[in-house]
């Protein structure tokens, strides 16, 4: 069974360049530009078959999270992949999302404040991944006790993709999870 990805302010989260950038990658052909609204895009499977899909390009238009949904379900066909594996490649940015994992590495702190950045190993779209994150006064000191004990934290935050690497932007509400047995 494969996953299918409903949630429409996730979907909504999806940028139309990010597609393109990973269609492009992937072997698909811009066949036509419909103003700024929308580009449709084929491709040739080598068993003959010829996907088309619709990619929207403006997420302000109200049926944007539903049409993206139907490119990840045509994507999710032609590469016999699930849309979850598909949208982890495609998410650039999640805002307000609470985000668990394991302080694995901390920076050297800034020396005139209370602060610093961390590195936590978490769960994002179904795979673990390295979340950046700069830390501030309380948190930061329940960050080095996370570390120091390897207790799980929860952070909320706006999750930003660069590159590779996902970024946690104004993290707050940060909990330690004590109850965790070593």
């Amino acid at each position: 069974m494969k996953a299918v990805i409903q949630d429409l302010e996730a979907l909504r989260e999806i940028q139309p360049m990010q597609v393109e950038a990973y269609l492009k990658a992937h072997h698909w052909h811009q066949q036509e530009k419909i103003a700024d609204k929308a580009s449709i895009w084929t491709q040739a499977t080598s068993q003959g078959d010829d996907f088309e899909l619709l990619l929207p390009l403006k997420p302000e238009i109200l049926d944007f999270p539903r049409r993206m949904g139907e490119v990840l379900e045509t994507l999710s066909l032609a590469e016999n992949r699930s849309q979850l594996e598909i949208f982890s490649e495609l998410i650039t940015q999640a805002k307000d999302i609470t985000v668990q994992g394991i302080v694995i590495q901390m920076q050297t702190p800034n020396h005139d404040k209370l602060s610093g950045e961390i590195t936590l190993s978490g769960v994002i779209v179904n795979k673990l991944r390295k979340i950046q994150a700069e830390l501030f006064n309380h948190d930061y000191i329940l960050a080095i006790k996370a570390y120091q004990e390897r207790l799980p934290l929860s952070c909320t935050g706006d999750l930003i993709k660069e590159d590779d690497t996902f970024i946690l932007k104004n993290p707050h509400n940060l909990t330690l999870d004590e109850t965790w047995q070593n």
